[in-house]
């Protein structure tokens, strides 16, 4: 990871370098870099116009202070969501260049704009094991910033093409994604955990409360759309808090900010109580004395997975679990595949009638569904990482399409399945003797183990951020502070061990921010001198829609979660 200190430096140093090189005349335009982006993003989609390369419509900062500001680890934390990296794991020993190779699906921040000095960062080890190796690892770094520019300018010279294939021995040259690899990334980050708790928002809404699912879907796919217009409104939009910042100046980076860590921290929450719910079920007779303190089957897995994962949140290098996250799709398909053989294979059926409208449990519903859209945090590294921008609202549409055909699946089949019994995870459902079963309740175990530490790292940075450059010398503040995020998670899983109603609190209070009312709001404010009048009146509408559903989700859950506690 990218300490403070050491990451201010980088971004320093990187822009004096490319400032001298533009005095000494090499030719190369800078806008033309980045302005090509938005021409081409606007080719195939209506209100294309609403790029701009003038800052006259909305409070700006400068282009260049969007990566100088809090939080400036987010870009590269973020955008291990967006890439897949090869496994490269280690706690202690000196970095080498060559552990930079070739990934499984795409390259380490395939995005031009992820510099070499960021990769670098993210392969560091824990803690470096000599004196010797920390000067060889300064130098590293001194070599990789002096390259930086040179990998980030497309060739337009000869002597530039010899210094990206000088460059090319130390590190992979940077490949675009594909509208494959990222329509791979995007489902990877919108199906997740949420797919498990669909039958049950199908229970406490009733059959015709899906419709709010598939309204949900086409309105976030709408939302995505309109991040990238913020984007490309201006030079220098690379991330949501950059979006936040060109809309609402430091108040907007920071609010933004806090609303996106806030919701991966509560995804970590939801981790370890999925992983102590399905690990009981397997185990239903585990448990253990310990200083005269007894540990049930709930309480002794809770601890167990807060041991498995803590270790995984100290790992420098990222990449291996990475590369295990692609997982992810496989084991939320594989469950859903297992879920409908169980019912027409193994005698379970699809009986159930169920309820078609219950109106008492819309908001839990709202808010379930709410979180199967949580994705908006990643769709601007996706975008920036793409070869062609144009085919981005292409590329969302498939993703939503697809994830959405899996929670209508999974929640038809649950619900039908198990009826007014459906519990928030399905795989709690499955009768255990049944091998289907079990290979759904493994796959859901695993997945949330690779994806504990990257969900947890973009929080852990930021505030590793924060810590003053006279103690950045030692791993120790860096350690503590996850170690610290880690333990709290657990302390909150063991306070409000509801699965399905902290998934619905998430979801009405966070994701439908980041969803929904954020992105319209952060778009009329950007570019409101070339916002139509029916984009205008959708924005109003889906704001309206998002803080209605907010507002009954949150309060729902809430009263429903205390009503669980006084039990």
């Amino acid at each position: 990871m990218v300490e403070g200190g050491e990451m201010k430096n980088s971004v320093s140093d990187r822009n004096l370098f490319i400032e001298s090189e533009d005095e000494e005349g090499d030719g190369v335009d800078q806008g033309e870099v980045r302005k090509a982006r938005p021409s081409a993003a606007g080719d195939d989609s209506d209100g294309s116009d609403l790029s701009s390369e003038d800052g006259d419509s909305a409070p700006r900062s400068r282009p260049g202070s969007y990566s100088t500001n809090w939080p400036q680890s987010y870009r590269q934390s973020m955008g291990m969501y967006s890439s897949i990296s090869s496994p490269n794991i280690g706690f202690l020993g000196t970095p080498t260049l060559s552990r930079l190779s070739s990934s499984f699906i795409s390259s380490s921040f395939r995005s031009a704009k992820h510099t070499p000095e960021i990769v670098a960062s993210l392969i560091k080890p824990l803690l470096p094991t000599t004196v010797v190796d920390q000067q060889k690892q300064q130098h590293v770094e001194a070599e990789t910033r002096r390259s930086s520019h040179s990998l980030l300018l497309p060739s337009r010279k000869p002597s530039l093409a010899k210094i990206q294939e000088k460059a090319s021995h130390e590190f992979p040259i940077s490949k675009n994604c594909s509208y494959g690899q990222s329509v791979f990334n995007g489902i990877n980050v919108l199906c997740g955990v949420g797919i498990l708790s669909t039958p049950y928002a199908v229970k406490e809404g009733g059959w015709f409360g899906l419709s709010i699912l598939l309204t949900f879907s086409v309105l976030a796919w709408y939302t995505g759309i309109l991040l990238r217009y913020c984007l490309d409104s201006e030079e220098g939009l690379e991330t949501y808090p950059d979006i936040g910042q060109a809309a609402f100046g430091m108040i907007g980076r920071f609010v933004i900010s806090i609303i996106l860590y806030l919701e991966l921290y509560a995804c970590c929450v939801e981790y370890i109580i999925l992983e102590r719910d399905n690990l009981s079920s397997l185990f239903p007779n585990a448990q253990l004395d310990l200083g005269g303190l007894h540990m049930d089957s709930h309480l002794f897995f809770a601890i167990l997975t807060t041991l498995l994962v803590l270790p995984t949140t100290w790992l420098r290098d990222l990449s291996f679990l990475s590369y295990l996250s692609v997982a992810g799709v496989i084991a939320s398909v594989l469950a859903v595949l297992c879920l409908f053989w169980v019912g027409a294979f193994d005698k379970v059926g699809f009986e159930n009638t169920g309820t078609p409208l219950n109106l008492q449990g819309i908001p839990i519903s709202i808010g379930i569904y709410g979180y199967c859209y949580n994705g908006h945090a990643v769709f601007p590294n996706i975008y920036s990482s793409l070869k062609k921008p144009s085919q981005f609202p292409m590329i969302l549409f498939t993703c939503f399409a697809i994830c959405t055909m899996m929670f209508v699946g999974a929640a038809v089949a649950g619900y039908a399945m198990f009826g007014e019994s459906t519990t928030s995870q399905f795989t709690l459902n499955m009768p255990q003797n049944l091998m289907a079963s079990k290979i759904a309740v493994w796959t859901t175990v695993v997945n949330p183990i690779t994806k504990y530490a990257l969900t947890l790292t973009p929080l852990a940075m930021s505030l590793e951020e924060l810590i003053p450059s006279r103690h950045m010398k030692t791993h120790l503040y860096p350690i503590m502070i996850r170690t610290t995020l880690v333990l709290s998670t657990l302390c909150v899983a063991l306070s409000i061990p509801f699965f399905g109603l902290v998934m619905a609190l998430i979801g009405s209070l966070l994701t439908m921010l980041v969803s929904l009312i954020l992105p319209c709001v952060c778009f009329l404010s950007i570019l409101r001198d070339k916002v139509t009048r029916i984009q205008g009146l959708l924005c109003i509408f889906i704001i309206t829609i998002g803080a209605v559903s907010s507002v009954c989700g949150t309060i729902s859950s809430v009263s429903k979660i205390i009503d669980k506690l006084n039990q």
